[in-house]
């Protein structure tokens, strides 16, 4: 693999974004249309004590993926009620085309007490090509259960041959790495099925096996097909100091399957790392590739986990 980096291509700062958001386009994920590429993403408001709410937002470039024709001025999603599994935020959002609707796998999240946060997955359909969508009930379709105890999110889902194929993460533990600081998440990579997109059989393993450590993070999986095999990248950290530290923040990662059940990674082939400077020299993340017009394409975010908006590379396959 080999990708050539585009630059930045979206900063949210220049934009009137719905529900008063200022800044932040995390975990931009694509609906690839006959006139345009709507780039759904996760934004930022602050609720009245101060606090942050994620919402999604949308922007719709033209299909050079260069020139901006629109930013939503409305709510995409809205947020769950009170006690609801996505009352604080939706963040992240995949999309993907089901005949003559979309679907919306959302990753929402609520506050705790112990912890920061909790998270599930949950649904919601547009009948408007992606313009606006409405939940699925109230609850969310994959959530914590016996084995997977703790934030289930990031969903990427793919309509393979009439079965719905979704890679997702779980936590697997919350540590205090010292006394005087919050617990840490832990969470890794794992994947489930479904007949119908709503009732999911999980495969009940994990599927990337770790490079730095037993704790480290995995986020973010996204998928394609390429030269009779499936690639998947997606980004991963230490649990602890990835907020101070550029070395213990995120990376993309690689994998790479023939059957879509046995994943080997090998980061080397990623083909694609932090700049020297500028806005992506500290860490990637929330990685998400798409085929438009017969090439391969991923959009990322970099430092300060999206503060500034997105970027975008081409996959050289010359």
């Amino acid at each position: 693999m080999k990708w050539t980096k585009l630059g930045k291509v979206f900063d949210p700062t220049n934009h009137a974004l719905p529900n008063d958001c200022l800044e932040f386009a995390q975990s931009p994920q694509t609906l690839v249309m006959a006139d345009r590429v709507r780039v759904y993403f996760s934004t930022r408001q602050r609720d009245s004590v101060g606090k942050y709410l994620s919402h999604v937002a949308f922007v719709d470039f033209d299909r050079n993926m260069q020139d901006i024709i629109g930013v939503s001025n409305h709510t995409v999603i809205e947020l769950g009620g009170l006690g609801c599994f996505d009352e604080h935020g939706i963040f992240p959002v995949n999309v993907v085309r089901d005949g003559d609707r979309v679907l919306a796998y959302t990753t929402g999240w609520n506050r705790k007490v112990s912890v920061s946060a909790d998270a599930s997955i949950g649904l919601a359909i547009s009948h408007d090509d992606g313009l606006t969508f409405q939940k699925h009930g109230k609850g969310p379709v994959l959530s914590a259960s016996l084995h997977e105890p703790f934030l289930i999110g990031d969903a990427f889902v793919a309509l393979l041959e009439g079965r719905y194929h979704m890679w997702y993460i779980h936590g697997t533990k919350w540590k205090k790495f010292s006394e005087a600081d919050p617990p840490d998440r832990v969470y890794k990579i794992a994947h489930a099925t479904s007949d119908d997109g709503i009732n999911w059989q999980r495969e009940g393993r994990l599927i990337i096996a770790d490079k730095l450590n037993a704790d480290e993070c995995q986020a973010l999986p996204t998928i394609f097909q390429r030269d009779g095999a499936w690639h998947m990248y997606f980004c991963y950290r230490q649990a602890h100091g990835f907020r101070q530290r550029s070395d213990s923040a995120y990376r993309l990662g690689y994998a790479c399957s023939h059957d879509l059940v046995n994943w080997e990674r090998d980061d080397g082939k990623a083909g694609i790392d932090v700049s020297g400077e500028g806005w992506d020299s500290q860490m990637q993340c929330y990685p998400h590739t798409f085929e438009l017009d017969c090439r391969i394409y991923m959009l990322y975010n970099g430092n300060e986990f999206g503060r500034a908006g997105f970027g975008l590379a081409v996959l050289d396959e010359s």
